[in-house]
């Protein structure tokens, strides 16, 4: 422990070099990272808390779907507490998310994927923790899409997280994966963080007794900021 937030674990870490996920080659560092201990520029933040937002900004079936019209697809909860590694939660924090549709396309200019545009989902939303941690998501399951990494790979269905905890030190970005998906074992950015078991923990299990019947099936994400449990960053090794 160095200063007042727990190190990262760099070995439960994916290698910054990857030659199997191709883009890692050009981005991961030529040189031996240098690990600094946590202060005031780490341990201070953005407060989130005082944030007012929009009556649907964490329902995404309805916060870019015109008057009396729904998102089409599989409709899903997603939900959990923003901890931190001594199990406590955190309250206030901003957490972002966004997606591709239920066929599999992001609302990106560059995504070319010929899956159509959902006319009423727009793949992004945002929700303020509780002071329990607690954050909530009405979305639809997101479909899995071609990437040009190989000759015939395809992601796994996933939802991007962007967390802004209560100091910089404890930002993350990341993925959640869905439970008993068989293209997580086959993905070259999954499968580049080597501990299994941290790897589980990117992947949100079925909740049945949040799902809400004839409506919504209900997956559960904890989301852990640094130390031994933390939630993995995205595919790359960060300092601190």
């Amino acid at each position: 422990m160095t200063g007042a937030l727990f190190p990262r674990q760099a070995g439960l870490h994916p290698p910054a070099f990857t030659p199997g996920y191709k883009t890692s080659v050009l981005r991961s560092p030529q040189r031996a990272l240098i690990s600094f201990g946590s202060g005031p520029s780490e341990e201070t933040g953005p407060a989130f808390g005082h944030v007012k937002l929009g009556e649907h900004d964490n329902d995404l079936l309805l916060n870019h779907a015109r008057p009396g019209q729904s998102a089409i697809g599989e409709r899903i909860i997603v939900h959990g507490r923003l901890l931190d590694e001594g199990g406590r939660p955190i309250p206030g924090a901003l957490i972002e998310i966004w997606q591709a549709n239920a066929g599999g396309r992001y609302r990106h200019k560059k995504d070319g994927y010929l899956a159509p545009l959902d006319p009423d989902f727009g793949g992004c939303g945002r929700a303020i923790t509780a002071e329990d941690g607690s954050y909530v998501f009405r979305t639809i399951k997101p479909g899995a899409y071609p990437w040009p990494n190989g000759p015939n790979e395809w992601r796994p269905a996933h939802i991007h997280f962007s967390i802004f905890g209560h100091s910089f030190g404890q930002r993350l970005i990341s993925q959640m994966y869905f439970e008993g998906d068989p293209l997580i074992a086959r993905c070259p950015i999954a499968q580049t963080i080597p501990d299994k078991e941290a790897l589980n923990r990117l992947v949100a299990a079925l909740d049945m007794a949040e799902t809400k019947p004839m409506d919504a099936i209900a997956y559960k994400f904890d989301i852990v900021l640094r130390g031994r449990r933390q939630t993995h960053f995205e595919n790359r090794l960060e300092g601190m």
